[in-house]
């Protein structure tokens, strides 16, 4: 019972961010983007919204941190010695249930 409140508590917070989320676009755009460009026109509420999500598909993804975020491991990992490699697979395997493999 406790966590069915907990959930639907937390979806109607989620719906109440997304709906002021989508106030403050259309606010933004309405009071930016009439005065900077000579063709801006004002959008309404449900125009805000699309905006929202578009600019979250393009930009930011749907998976917690999502946009151009991937690439930092990698870097990492490319400037690795192999030595640093193999430690960090091996703290790696450790943590996934994996028994180490130790080479005398």
């Amino acid at each position: 019972m406790r966590c069915r409140v907990r959930f639907f508590g937390k979806a109607l917070l989620a719906l109440v961010a997304i709906a002021v989320l989508g106030w403050i676009v259309m606010a933004l755009w309405n009071w930016v983007i009439p005065a900077v460009f000579v063709g801006g026109r004002a959008i309404d509420y449900l125009h805000a919204l699309g905006l929202l999500v578009l600019s979250r598909i393009l930009f930011g993804g749907f998976r917690g941190r999502g946009g151009w975020h991937g690439r930092g491991g990698w870097r990492r990992w490319e400037r690795m010695t192999p030595e640093e490699r193999e430690n960090f697979m091996k703290g790696v395997s450790s943590t996934r249930g994996k028994p180490q493999e130790d080479n005398p």
